[in-house]
């Protein structure tokens, strides 16, 4: 959709130095951008290339007032969060037409709000409830007495089980499952055999969170999983029952997060962590790429990068290592030495 600079400088909160009429519909790298197109700029030395390219307008920094630009300026302290707006803006409308495709099979006392967008063989169960302007791909199954918020993007083959609740603006990406029974057995001590824990909770999802591709998030066993606002999750990450995961997290992908887990507030985990059950983690600390963290472990420090199996502070980490590859060499030395044939 077509907007003016006028609009968009509005709407991302930037000074805007040029035309206001100037439409624009698209953004774009520096490289591709065409006619239309708005490019954004954080470091002053990429400004040249901005100015030369096809975009309409620039995004940039407070370091683009004192350059001699020819085309329109939107300056901001913070250009990429700006553009990040911006494309929002110019993406959002009109993405999907409102409506209910015929294959759709939507149960007698289930609610659709106005210019929600239902697509092929969408299957609504009794009793759910789907708020205005929410998309719901092909193929997609909501179970009995689920909410889907306003302004939802659910995509093709999602699953959310019955009881669940997704928050306003939530986005759902193809393939995910929500609201799946959790991992829970108990072993009876003479036959060694396991009889399924009741998995009779149910998952809740803040405002604004985004799942990606092919996740899975199961529901509570006797009480609930919550995910609060906020909150982004990559693809392929598995969240287990009575999981609770504070507001603006990020968790990469490949990362499992066993039962009863707590994840505080502004958290960022990073690929392929494993986190136990009934773990902690404080507001603000950072898992690097593949740590461990054991049952019941407490991870504390906001702003403090944590590695390894057992996580740990990573200047104890770095430590660790080089205290084992100056071993290594020490041990290699000797091995070479004349007479350490065996």
């Amino acid at each position: 959709m077509r907007h003016t600079l006028g609009e968009v400088a509005q709407a991302v909160q930037a000074r805007l130095i040029g035309e206001r009429t100037i439409e624009v519909s698209g953004v774009a790298s520096i490289r591709s951008a065409k006619p239309g197109d708005l490019v954004f700029v954080e470091d002053e030395k990429n400004l040249p290339s901005a100015q030369s390219s096809q975009a309409a307008a620039i995004i940039a920094g407070e370091f683009a007032i004192r350059s001699e630009c020819q085309k329109a300026l939107l300056i901001c302290s913070q250009p990429k969060l700006a553009f990040a707006r911006a494309a929002r803006l110019l993406m959002e409308d009109g993405r999907h037409e409102p409506g209910i495709d015929p294959t759709a099979a939507v149960h007698p006392t289930a609610r659709v709000g106005n210019g929600a967008c239902l697509e092929r063989n969408v299957v609504i169960a009794e009793e759910a409830v789907i708020e205005e302007g929410t998309w719901i791909g092909a193929n997609s199954v909501v179970g009995a007495a689920v909410r889907v918020g306003q302004g939802c993007l659910v995509y093709p083959n999602v699953t959310i089980y019955p009881g669940t609740k997704l928050g306003n603006r939530v986005i759902v990406h193809a393939g995910s499952v929500l609201g799946s029974d959790g991992f829970g057995y108990v072993r009876e001590a003479h036959t060694g055999r396991y009889e399924k824990f009741p998995q009779i909770g149910r998952l809740e999802i803040g405002d604004d969170v985004e799942i990606g591709a092919n996740a899975t998030v199961d529901r509570g066993a006797l009480d609930v999983t919550y995910i609060a606002r906020g909150t982004k999750i990559d693809n392929l990450v598995h969240v287990g029952h009575n999981v609770q995961i504070g507001e603006d997290v990020v968790i990469a992908a490949q990362t499992g997060l066993s039962g009863s887990a707590v994840v505080e507030s502004n958290v960022i985990i990073g690929g392929q962590v494993g986190i136990a059950d009934h773990v902690r983690i404080e507001n603000g600390a950072i898992l690097g790429a593949q740590s461990g963290i054991p049952t019941k472990k407490v991870i504390r420090g906001k702003g403090v990068v944590f590695w390894g199996t057992p996580a740990r502070p990573i200047h104890e980490y770095l430590k660790e290592l080089a205290v084992l590859a100056k071993l290594a060499k020490k041990t290699k030395s000797r091995s070479d030495k004349p007479g350490n044939d065996d």
